[in-house]
């Protein structure tokens, strides 16, 4: 093991968060959707619910979403297409053991009280298996058709991320720009076990050191291994400086598979086309460096999806599991 991974144990959340993060191990997930869509920026969701469930029979430990709310043109990807929250409330109810993340919730585009209430109810309805990435939003696009301010939605953030904390006490009383709870009011249900973890995506517009203090985990993009050695060092280092235990890095990884084992890495949109022996050889550099979780996403997966999930299964997934 590299010795730059000091970690010696991740906070007890909920099921989620503890079967999905290992100290000094890499597990992985898969981004919905589960299809390939590389010639525009919609997906056809097609026999999304039945790949869902075959990606938790093969063995992958979480599946992850992403907000979405506008299609927008700039940025060349619609996503799931569902909302969040509805399609976290549907995935509850069809699988039984598979981590439910969100990378990532746009803090400053939602009410923290509608996130807080959405996001228990998820957890509860899942067991406890919701793992809440949290973002400030990289579409300005986005903004004025919310009749709010890109400039300022780093502060809304950190004042979003506060209050949905907050909301999950017993008969929580403070102030805030988003609203003023008092003791008399109490909202309903709390996550299944008290807590939910909230990962923060990149930067969010917050200095290192809060993002270390008050983040669950940091979730980040691909990068070369090298420098993403040593932007994980510096969490690592920002994290043992507040004080507490250590805490997960995750990153994001889009592949084409091919059938050959041995297909040398090509470059392609953030990640690579590769046989499955240079995907595992990747893959165990990033544990070596200090990645907890790698997410994959199969969007300019050229082969058969189905195909493609049994093969990761079978070649890539034993390297990686407890």
């Amino acid at each position: 093991m590299n010795a730059a991974i000091e970690e010696t144990a991740f906070e007890t959340i909920n099921p989620g968060y503890n079967t999905t993060f290992q100290p000094g191990r890499l597990s992985l997930g898969l981004v919905a959707p589960l299809e390939q869509y590389s010639s525009g920026p919609v997906a056809s969701m097609t026999r999304h619910m039945e790949r869902v469930e075959l990606a938790e029979a093969l063995g992958f430990s979480a599946v992850w979403l992403r907000d979405v709310p506008f299609n927008v043109p700039s940025f060349g990807d619609a996503g799931q297409l569902f909302d969040p929250f509805v399609y976290l409330g549907m995935l509850a109810a069809k699988t039984e053991r598979i981590a439910l993340g969100v990378a990532s919730i746009i803090l400053p585009l939602r009410h923290p009280a509608h996130i807080a209430k959405a996001a228990a109810s998820v957890d509860q309805l899942s067991g406890g298996r919701l793992i809440l990435g949290v973002a400030s939003g990289d579409r300005p696009e986005e903004y004025p058709a919310l009749n709010l301010s890109f400039e300022d939605r780093g502060e809304r953030f950190r004042q979003s991320f506060d209050y949905i904390r907050r909301m999950w006490e017993e008969r929580a009383a403070f102030q805030s720009d988003y609203g003023n709870p008092h003791g008399g009011m109490d909202m309903l249900p709390k996550p299944a076990f008290g807590k939910l973890p909230m990962l923060i995506t990149g930067g969010s517009q917050q200095d290192p050191d809060w993002i270390a203090r008050h983040g669950e985990g940091w979730i980040t993009y691909p990068r070369t291994v090298s420098a993403q050695a040593r932007l994980v060092s510096d969490w690592r280092a920002n994290v043992k400086a507040v004080g507490g235990l250590a805490k997960p890095a995750v990153q994001s990884l889009y592949i084409d598979l091919t059938e050959n084992p041995e297909t040398e890495p090509q470059p392609i949109h953030l990640g690579f086309r590769l046989g499955a022996d240079h995907l595992r050889n990747y893959l165990k550099s990033l544990e070596q460096i200090g990645i907890n979780h790698v997410a994959l996403n199969l969007r300019f997966n050229q082969r058969d999806i189905e195909t493609t999930l049994k093969q990761l299964s079978a070649e890539i997934l034993p390297e990686f599991q407890n």
